[in-house]
């Protein structure tokens, strides 16, 4: 049995992307497809946004790659915009979400460490999230199906259940280095944590001289309505994770840091070959161009409320099929009453609409977010065809 030149570890559908035109993928037969998947939350901008495009082919003519040995006009020009807009004081740039998290799980730690409190290395994680794909982040992650075949896996994690607060504030000992949260679990089913959960792990930070670290992979960069969730928990975090929406479709990750909490982030302790390539400076700030102002915010917001209605509407009609939606802006959940993954395929090979499988029997919702009311109606449209003949198909589907 020979192998697949792409190696095989994704299931990959039949449906194969060519072009893209704005919240819409073509595929190889020249169908159109409503891309509410949006390479699950990352096309923020669509698929042919000029402005993205043009920064990206006007910085790949000037210049793509140079060693972080050297200093980076761009990345220095890109981070400042972050801190800015954001909390931070200070902006590691990565490739993607994991590398992210990854410098997030380094921060935490360097900021006891640097310290001498070599004891104090130990994060307090929570059920059913999801951190990423390297070792350190399927360690800080206590999904078993991540786990299978990459045992042992990394020591210094220890899982509490989401939003339960009291059990976060159990499981801190004398080895805890601080908390790895994401505010909205995306993978996990869309599941936005409370408010007196994340206010009461800030407070927990503060008193036992912790991080707050939060996962914004996919929350953040105004895909919530904000430009990142954790504005609307009205706290302060000392770390965020950043990427997805970041680059609107060029990998690139950020982790946001505290003066404070960088303290043991010195020269020699951290660093990668690609991060912060002019190239991803480029499309980072052309997004930012787009979404860092209060009337896109603003407008993330209506379309959220508009399309959540639609869907609250929409669901009563199918009682045997929907329990619920969930989520927050546009990153919206709708509960299934059994496993999702067999709708999202019917979705997408009968009706041409582009979903995501989650968690907890959740069809995740994550379209662009410059989806205008043509978009809706378009979606509520094929989600109606598609429920009413996914139910008349026969029961062992």
């Amino acid at each position: 049995m020979s192998i697949t030149p792409l190696m095989p570890v994704y299931p990959r559908c039949g449906f194969r992307p060519v072009r893209g035109d704005h919240c819409h993928l073509i595929g190889e037969d020249g169908r159109r497809y409503l891309d509410f998947a949006a390479g699950i939350a990352v096309n923020l901008l669509g698929h042919s946004h000029p402005g993205l495009i043009g920064a990206i082919q006007k910085q790949a003519e000037t210049l793509m790659h140079v060693s972080n040995l050297y200093g980076s006009p761009q990345g220095e020009h890109l981070a400042q915009r972050l801190v800015d807009l954001t909390f931070a004081d200070t902006v590691f740039f990565t490739n993607s979400g994991a590398e992210a998290v990854e410098c997030a799980i380094k921060t935490v730690r360097a900021y006891h460490q640097h310290e001498g409190n070599d004891h104090k290395f130990e994060i307090i994680t929570f059920k059913n999230a999801f951190h990423g794909r390297t070792m350190a982040t399927i360690s800080a992650s206590n999904q078993e199906k991540m786990h299978k075949g990459f045992m042992p896996l990394l020591p210094g994690f220890k899982y509490v259940d989401f939003d339960d607060l009291e059990g976060a504030k159990a499981a801190i000992g004398p080895n805890t280095a601080g908390f790895l949260v994401e505010p909205v679990q995306g993978e996990g089913g869309i599941r936005p944590a409370s408010q007196e959960f994340i206010q009461g792990l800030r407070a927990l930070a503060d008193e036992h001289d912790l991080l707050l670290a939060l996962d914004e992979v996919q929350c953040g960069v105004a895909r919530t309505g904000t430009m990142y969730a954790y504005e609307q928990y009205g706290i302060v975090p000392d770390v965020v994770a950043s990427a997805k929406g970041l680059g609107g479709g060029f990998p690139i990750g950020a982790c946001l840091a505290t003066e404070k909490a960088a303290r043991g982030m010195v020269i020699g302790t951290h660093g990668s070959t690609y991060g912060g390539n002019p190239l991803a400076m480029a499309a980072a700030e052309a997004v930012l161009d787009a979404v860092a102002n209060d009337a896109f915010l603003g407008e993330v917001r209506s379309k959220a409320d508009r399309l959540r209605s639609r869907l609250e509407q929409f669901i009563g009609n199918y009682p045997e099929l929907f329990e619920s939606v969930r989520g927050m802006g546009l990153m919206l959940g709708l509960k299934l009453k059994a496993e999702p993954r067999g709708l999202v395929a019917h979705l997408r090979d009968n009706h041409q609409l582009l979903t995501v499988a989650a968690g907890d029997n959740t069809l995740r919702l994550v379209p662009p977010l410059v989806i205008d009311d043509s978009h809706i109606d378009e979606f509520i449209e094929k989600l109606s065809a598609g429920a009413a003949s996914y139910l008349a198909e026969p029961a062992d589907k």
